[in-house]
């Protein structure tokens, strides 16, 4: 740690102590509450200079270098702030990608936007393509000026409190699937856009299906060119790696007192067995931290290779399991009833059912954990690649 580095830290935790939000957890037991914390809390980051601070030199709050985004995360961490779930694809799937892709128009018109608060989603993602994104049907065809978009969207998170959508779209069936796609910038008021929440099993609705017909979107509101909407979408998908991961983990890390808590309330501190299983959770969470610490440190040092961002995923998503599973266990029959979940609590919230249900997203989104171990078997370990059209009778024999 250097001077500055320190220096920056106590910034930060004297800014927090006087700002951030107190026992937001008692009151995001509605969606409204949810949604009004989140706009506040964005707005007050903004206001002090922390909002986006991946965001180049030249932009409120831009310009910090990856150790100083670091220390800013820890803090936020530490200080257990609310995570801006809600404003998460605006400020970095959404602005990453105008800030490399964007002509200096789009930029200059959406930019401001995202940071006066303006909320933004995915819509890559539909019923037959998922993991396979480029096998993806949303079709636009080009008129005039603009393109006219039919199809569906699945998984898009906050997509029913969003104002814009970042829409991968297929214009041409010639070629490598890849080749025929193109990115667009939709505006979910637009006419022919349905947006429904998606309920999920413990009881959030994180994500929404768009539903889109016969919409118009501007040929001006197109990012890179027509058939580069693959490439486009890279960059999109890249934007959120290393930071994320390394916050969670040190929440997680942070949230380690809840299962302490749980097992002197249960009568358990003389258990050998669950302090056994405790301990043993405790260090698979530092682990975790210093897998996703490490990686930031190859990444400063610009030594991160490909695949190891599969690594952080895979060790935090295995390790957050285990965390809510032993809480869930040692809760005992009181942690099997279903309480009321706090909108926007993160993974640990000490509502283990619904925590240990939530866990489960963790292994699918972004990549699931079978796509990590394939990347990380191929491009790390160097192994051959997965036969396509392999048989479980094959397999075997």
């Amino acid at each position: 740690m250097t001077d500055a580095l320190d220096t920056l830290r106590q910034e930060v935790r004297l800014w927090l102590e006087g700002n951030a939000p107190q026992d937001w957890r008692d009151h995001c037991t509605t969606e409204e509450a949810f949604v009004d914390l989140q706009r506040s809390w964005f707005a007050t980051l903004a206001k002090g200079g922390y909002a986006v601070p991946h965001w180049p030199a030249g932009w409120p709050g831009g310009g910090r270098g990856l150790a100083e985004q670091k220390v800013i995360y820890e803090e936020f961490a530490r200080a257990d702030t609310p995570r801006l779930l809600l404003s998460f694809m605006s400020t970095y799937h959404a602005a990453s990608t105008l800030f490399e892709w964007g002509s200096e128009a789009q930029r200059q018109y959406y930019i401001p936007r995202i940071l006066d608060g303006e909320i933004w989603c995915q819509g890559f993602s539909e019923p037959n393509a998922g993991s396979d994104l480029a096998s993806l049907k949303t079709r636009a065809e080009r008129q005039g000026d603009v393109y006219i978009v039919n199809g569906q969207k699945l998984w898009s998170t906050m997509g029913q409190f969003a104002d814009k959508c970042l829409l991968l779209v297929r214009t041409s069936s010639e070629g490598a699937k890849q080749a025929g796609l193109t990115y667009l910038l939709l505006d979910l008021k637009a006419k022919g856009v349905t947006v429904r929440p998606i309920h999920q099993i413990h009881g959030d609705e994180e994500f929404a299906e768009v539903f889109l017909d016969n919409v118009e979107i501007p040929v001006t509101d197109r990012l890179g060119k027509e058939g580069q909407g693959w490439a486009v979408a890279q960059s999109t998908l890249s934007s959120e790696r290393g930071l994320t991961l390394l916050e969670l983990s040190a929440r997680m890390r942070g949230a380690l007192w809840r299962i302490g808590d749980l097992i002197r309330a249960n009568g358990r501190d003389n258990d050998s067995g669950i302090l056994r299983d405790f301990g043993r959770l405790a260090t698979k969470v530092d682990a975790a931290c210093a897998v996703a610490d490490q990686f930031l440190a190859n990444r400063i040092a610009g030594e991160e290779r490909v695949g190891d961002a599969s690594i952080v995923k895979l060790s935090y998503s295995r390790t957050l399991r285990g965390f809510t599973s032993l809480g869930l266990r040692i809760g005992g029959m009181d942690t099997q009833y279903h309480d009321p979940i706090t909108f926007g609590g993160g993974m640990e919230t000490g509502n283990w059912m619904a925590d240990f249900m939530n866990s489960y997203a963790w292994t699918i989104a972004g990549g699931s954990d079978e796509v990590q171990r394939n990347i990380i078997a191929e491009r790390l370990l160097g192994m051959p690649r997965e036969p396509k059209s392999w048989t479980l009778k094959e397999a075997v024999a």
